[in-house]
């Protein structure tokens, strides 16, 4: 497996391009993970993770992913995405 990790304490200022303040990854062959966040708020966690064998093989994701919007507010969303296809929650998602 192989693992990368870097940090950088770029502050956030307004205009300037985002920085990457994390990363990690972790990739193997049953599955994989990574992190990554930037100075302007945004960040992505996920995971991945074979499931079954043979042809019923199938990757099951799980993450979350948060950004600022224009209106200031943080904004997360959360999912899930197998056999079931992609599956986001987040306060500002509607619900079926």
């Amino acid at each position: 497996m192989a693992l990368v990790a870097a940090a950088s304490a770029a502050p956030r200022s307004a205009g300037a391009d985002a920085q990457i303040t994390q990363y990690s990854a972790d990739v193997g062959e049953a599955g994989y993970n990574f992190a990554v966040a930037t100075s302007d708020g945004k960040a992505h966690q996920e995971a991945g993770q074979l499931q079954g064998s043979g042809e019923n093989e199938a990757m099951k994701v799980t993450g979350q992913f948060q950004y600022v919007g224009d209106d200031g507010v943080t904004y997360t969303v959360n999912y899930i995405a197998d056999e079931n296809g992609f599956q986001p929650q987040g306060a500002h998602i509607p619900k079926p």
